[in-house]
């Protein structure tokens, strides 16, 4: 099984939402909503969120704006399942969509979507540049495209502490509440990741002006703002 691939994932994804909320001490819930906001969807909007898992961020954007629809697309089939159940417990099953897709070659034409986001999700795609080039591809010039990901702080008085909690915390107390290992792939993923200065010049690479990176949870998590360019 593949670090970061399909099958990890529908591993853990029925407990993927509890776990979620354990290990980020419920900051993961504020952390979406700033980056559905982000996004500056309008009525009538056709959004993508890619790494979409069991539809926590797809419903977030679909609960803030009533009349935009929300395609979802992530490679495991077991968290998609869990998402589709989510959908028809909260009656949103005729506004969000959940398919199967591979983030390196998205089944969608040119221009498809006015915005797009990703959370907790590109640092699990083998060739992260060509993701970004997929998003920017199937989303309007003009248009948002939203990356949320984790990172390590590296300075100020509680960095320490976080880096603890992520490289510590987090792998073994996944692995005690899930019964899986897959946690600890999560602090080695997030230890590999650009630094934030180095991943927003791979998204203006990818054809978007991206904004100045945006630190949340002391640095635990960053929030990056593209627009992409005609």
């Amino acid at each position: 099984m593949a670090d970061g691939s399909g099958a990890m994932f529908d591993a853990i994804a029925e407990r993927y939402d509890l776990l979620n909320r354990v290990l980020s001490l419920g900051l993961d819930r504020g952390w979406r909503t700033a980056m559905v906001r982000a996004m500056q969807l309008a009525p009538g909007d056709r959004v993508m969120d890619l790494a979409t898992g069991t539809g926590d961020v797809a419903v977030t954007i679909a609960v803030a704006h009533p009349d935009v629809v929300v395609t979802g697309v992530d490679p495991s089939a077991g968290m998609l399942a869990v998402g589709r159940d989510k959908l028809t417990r909260t009656g949103l099953a005729d506004r969000v969509t959940l398919v199967q897709g591979d983030a390196q070659a998205l089944p969608f034409d040119d221009d498809h979507f006015a915005g797009s986001c990703i959370a907790f999700g590109i640092r699990n795609v083998p060739d992260r540049a060509l993701g970004l080039t997929e998003m920017a591809r199937v989303t309007r010039t003009g248009g948002r495209v939203v990356v949320l990901e984790l990172g390590e702080p590296r300075s100020g008085l509680l960095a320490s502490a976080v880096r603890f909690h992520i490289r510590q915390v987090v792998p073994r107390l996944g692995a005690l509440l899930s019964g899986k290992a897959e946690y600890r792939y999560l602090q080695r993923s997030v230890a590999a990741f650009p630094a934030p200065e180095r991943f927003a010049a791979m998204m203006e690479d990818a054809g978007m002006a991206v904004e100045p990176p945006l630190a949340l949870g002391l640095g635990a998590a960053w929030l990056y703002v593209g627009t992409t360019r005609g």
